[in-house]
């Protein structure tokens, strides 16, 4: 317990040391710098370093205690705008992922369904290309012909980079993992947020590792973009903090996006993977080599979805009606209302 005890410790202590204590001393740096600067001077180091030596020379910092206490104020300072980036990083995502965006504030809700409607229009716009130039390669396979893929796949990725199906949220990254949800649904008639707990539960630990960290890697990467919100107060004082908050947001764009499509590619894969077994597991199918070859089926993608988000192709379902069979057999209804004499 001993050697348990002191290795968890050790781990909790590198956590709170990268996640809070070190971004929070690089925020008060450059918080202290603004103060000390201001946009008068914001390149003096000359200044800088004057009013810092004339500040040590202080009689309270020569003493241990005065250091003691200085070092303990700074490290608790750091924690503690370590923890609002947290809590701020929070309402970013939400903002981010946008689920409800729905039941938002009227005005918050009328800019969103604005971006919606904007997305919306774009992306008909570029699936309806790549509809059509899919349907000219396969009348010209039809002739034996072949013809350049390359147009096709510009068609395919502008129409990826607005959203892999249509546009549901006013996000990219919403509209990535909320992609995972209409697909599955379209291709195998299956509820994913019916079907997630159940499958969950019944996941390899590899699996549910993996996943796990794509959901941090995503919360982290928001998390960078709280920090660079709050690197904008401070270009109030330090006009070169904005430039500091700009990068920062960047970095956290890029970040969030990259660990959304990750964290959807690992939705989706376990799906497919382990639906099948799910459904053998509450007795809707049975393992037969016939059933094995179905299940085999729905590790393929489905169809691309047509401009009009209806797609009509054909469904490829897990087993014959098996998507439907798992949202319907773990579908829990609400409670019923009480009677009208209660």
């Amino acid at each position: 317990m001993g050697g348990l005890l002191s290795e968890l410790g050790k781990k909790l202590a590198e956590r709170w040391l990268s996640l809070l204590v070190l971004p929070g001393a690089l925020y008060l740096a450059v918080l202290g710098t603004a103060v000390l600067l201001g946009h008068g001077h914001p390149f003096d180091l000359n200044h800088l370093t004057h009013r810092i030596s004339a500040t040590a020379e202080a009689r309270t910092l020569r003493t241990t205690g005065g250091q003691i206490v200085v070092l303990g104020a700074v490290l608790a300072s750091s924690a503690g705008v370590g923890l609002a980036a947290q809590a701020l990083g929070s309402l970013v995502e939400r903002g981010c992922l946008a689920a409800a965006w729905r039941t938002w504030p009227r005005p918050l809700r009328a800019l969103a369904q604005l971006r919606v409607d904007r997305r919306r229009d774009r992306w008909t716009t570029a699936a309806g290309r790549y509809d059509r130039l899919t349907a000219e390669a396969r009348a010209a396979r039809g002739r034996g012909e072949r013809s350049d893929p390359a147009e096709r796949w510009a068609a395919h990725l502008a129409m990826t980079r607005i959203a892999a199906e249509r546009p549901d949220r006013p996000t990219w990254s919403g509209d990535r993992i909320h992609g995972v949800s209409a697909r599955l649904d379209r291709v195998h008639q299956l509820d994913l947020a019916t079907v997630w707990p159940y499958l969950w539960l019944t996941l390899p630990d590899t699996t549910r590792t993996e996943i796990t960290a794509a959901r941090q890697s995503l919360y982290r990467g928001n998390t960078l973009t709280a920090w660079a919100l709050l690197y904008l107060p401070v270009a109030g004082w330090w006009w070169p903090a904005a430039l500091i908050g700009l990068t920062v947001l960047l970095a956290g764009r890029s970040r969030t996006r990259a660990a959304a499509d990750d964290y959807a590619l690992l939705l989706e894969a376990a799906v497919r993977l382990h639906g099948g077994e799910l459904a053998v597991r509450l007795g809707l199918t049975s393992a037969s080599p016939t059933t094995a070859s179905r299940l085999h089926t729905a590790t393929l993608p489905g169809p691309a979805p047509s401009p009009d988000g209806v797609d009509g192709t054909a469904p490829t379902p897990l087993t014959p009606d098996l998507g439907d069979a798992l949202t319907r057999a773990l579908y829990i209804p609400p409670p019923a209302p009480p009677p009208d004499s209660l």
